[in-house]
């Protein structure tokens, strides 16, 4: 090897440049762990709120016959609930399975059906969810919400369309009384 003014410097700041990269190393290797935890912490956050306002007694196989599958958790149920003119409504799969569920929807969508009651497509959600009470979530718990709704397990389960008045349901279904006076 022929030493030159140019390898001399070369080789006396190797162990610095060694430094600096192992250092750079070490901090691009514990950012990803260091950003888990918060995830963590907003899907942890997203299933106690989806337990409080009790998704899955809806939206979830059984669950309204009192015989909830766990299999079908949020995966959306058979039976509907038939609202007096307007028709019948089964409540819907909330994995993100991407044919029967929400594994399409972006999380902003999910946060805006479950304040708005509007799907991406437009369709407005049936009567019986109550998204009125669930448009005051504060952004980061509408969010929190979303993102547990998104790191399900994915299930393909198809709950039955929703019908009109005219037409005859394709499931069970409970049937809504309307008080008269």
């Amino acid at each position: 090897m022929i030493d030159s003014p140019a390898t001399g410097t070369l080789r006396r700041a190797a162990p610095l440049i060694a430094a600096a990269l192992g250092t750079a190393l070490l901090a691009l290797a514990a950012w990803p762990a260091a950003a888990q935890p918060a995830d963590d912490r907003m899907v942890a956050r997203g299933r106690y709120l989806a337990a409080i306002m009790d998704c899955g007694g809806c939206h979830t196989g059984g669950a309204l016959i009192g015989k909830p599958d766990p299999a079908l958790a949020l995966a959306g149920s058979q039976i509907g609930f038939q609202i007096p003119e307007l028709g019948t409504f089964y409540p819907p799969n909330l994995t993100p399975d991407r044919e029967t569920g929400l594994g399409a929807w972006s999380e902003a969508e999910i946060v805006a059906a479950v304040r708005t009651g509007v799907r991406p497509d437009g369709r407005i959600l049936a009567p019986a969810m109550p998204w009125h009470a669930y448009a005051a979530l504060t952004d980061t718990d509408a969010l929190a919400l979303a993102r547990y709704l998104k790191s399900l397990p994915p299930v393909r389960h198809a709950a039955p369309p929703p019908t009109g008045a005219s037409e005859t349901p394709p499931a069970p279904y409970f049937a809504l009384v309307v008080p008269t006076r």
